[in-house]
């Protein structure tokens, strides 16, 4: 027992994590198809007593999501001085922004290109949306009657305790890059006693920062059993979900992360860095693979810190900003999936789509995906701002969203680890751009 417990520690862990994603799914699956026959019970029970070891693990990572994000935040704004932070912090708002817009265009020239429900029976699809009018009604009704941008100009700024408690993560992030802006503002100009003490505090905020990533550690351990355990109910509960009527927005969605991941991201790399970006792609994928399973940039994000400072070598400073703020707002995946159910809506309800319409579309995608919380499934409440935006009813909102709940599982998965990918492409490259990535940097190119 021993020797095989040491053979498991010794295995790297993103091939445990790919081996757990696999036997999981394919478990998943053959429970799907033995729940199909008449009066089948059997994998429903079983699937119940795994689902706690998946949740387990999201927990886990949940749990420590919010300490990470402050403590690393309240460093990172404390670390830089006040110009250079004012730089950087622009810079990397700046390709948040430029991907979001490439991610926007890139799905809906797809979504035009596929035509999704073009020529369709509006019946059938009616059809497909039937048992889903309860968890709609559900998503509507935390939809904030403010509207979104307005919204989330309010909840920036809210009491910090009560956001701690609540996993609030914009105030959280809010009130970090304020702590430790003030903290810098204050060192820069106090005598030499209070820059000892703010030193002082500063030091033991490292530490606890430091202490955190250790439990990261420990959390990644378990990460196998997890996958395993999640891969199992997510295909044994949706099965393969991909097939019949939904095979063209799917697709759409799928091939338009690819191309994000594969073709822009490293387009945008080798324009910046000058160094192969495959070899940050493959020094990313454990992050990659976390947002693929737990279908959240915010239970990834200790993960993507962790690689982003250890693996891609990008400087503390700058990687504890940009990645809790990228696990926040820069949601490319949800830009490539939005417009998708867009193009479906307007087949569906003989919506023109003039030049401007498009433009008006790729415009609202970006606003309103930077309010998509980084958790499993936020993209589904941005949808009724997409769609009410063109015009259509309650009634036919209902039926898109219902639409998408059937199929959002599946494509939830590829969605964050597009939105992860986009976080550590866009940090890597503002690093390299401002001279943040520690010397040894150069195995990346090697890779």
């Amino acid at each position: 027992m021993k020797k095989l417990l040491r053979l498991y520690l010794r295995t790297s862990l993103v091939l445990r994590i790919l081996v757990g994603f696999i036997v999981g799914s394919l478990i998943g699956v053959l429970f799907w198809t033995l729940s199909r026959s008449p009066g089948a019970t059997v994998p429903q029970t079983v699937i119940g007593y795994i689902t706690p070891f998946g949740q387990v693990f999201v927990h886990m990572l949940k749990m420590i999501v919010v300490p990470i994000i402050f403590f690393s935040l309240v460093v990172g704004a404390s670390s830089l001085p006040i110009r250079k932070f004012g730089h950087i912090g622009l810079k990397t708002l700046g390709w948040y922004l430029l991907t979001s817009v490439l991610a926007a265009v890139l799905g809906t020239a797809l979504a035009l290109a596929l035509d999704p429900g073009a020529g369709a029976d509006l019946d059938a699809w009616r059809l497909l949306a039937d048992g889903k009018t309860t968890e709609v009604h559900e998503i509507a009704e935390d939809i904030p009657e403010e509207g979104a941008l307005s919204q989330i100009l309010l909840n920036l700024f809210r009491n910090p305790f009560e956001a701690l408690a609540a996993g609030n993560f914009l105030p959280i992030i809010v009130f970090a890059i304020l702590f430790g802006l003030a903290i810098r503002v204050s060192i820069e100009a106090g005598d030499a006693l209070r820059v000892k003490r703010l030193e002082t505090l500063v030091d033991l905020l490292e530490a606890c920062r430091d202490a955190m990533f250790e439990l990261v550690d420990w959390i990644l351990e378990y990460s196998p059993i997890g996958v395993l355990a999640l891969s199992i109910v997510n295909f044994g509960l949706y099965g393969p979900s991909i097939v019949g009527p939904y095979v063209r927005v799917t697709l759409g969605v799928v091939c338009g992360i690819a191309a994000m991941v594969f073709v822009v991201y490293p387009m945008l790399l080798w324009a910046v860095t000058r160094r192969n970006p495959f070899g940050v792609l493959r020094r990313i994928k454990e992050p990659m693979i976390m947002a693929f399973i737990t279908r959240s940039s915010a239970a990834t994000l200790p993960v993507s810190i962790k690689t982003a400072e250890e693996e891609l070598r990008i400087h503390n400073e700058l990687a504890s900003f940009s990645l809790p703020l990228g696990a926040t707002i820069n949601m490319d995946g949800v830009c490539v999936h939005l417009p998708m159910f867009a193009v479906l809506a307007a087949n569906l309800f003989d919506v023109p789509l003039t030049l401007g319409a498009l433009v008006v579309l790729v415009m609202t995608t970006v606003l309103s995906s930077i309010g998509a919380g980084g958790v499993p499934g936020g993209s589904l409440m941005l949808l009724f701002i997409i769609l009410e935006s063109m015009g259509l009813s309650a009634e036919q909102v209902a039926v898109i969203v219902a639409l998408a709940l059937g199929i959002n599982p599946i494509l939830d998965m590829f969605e964050t680890m597009n939105n992860v990918t986009g976080d550590l492409v866009c940090s890597y490259a503002v690093a390299s751009n401002e001279n943040l990535i520690q010397s040894d940097s150069a195995k990346i190119n090697d890779a």
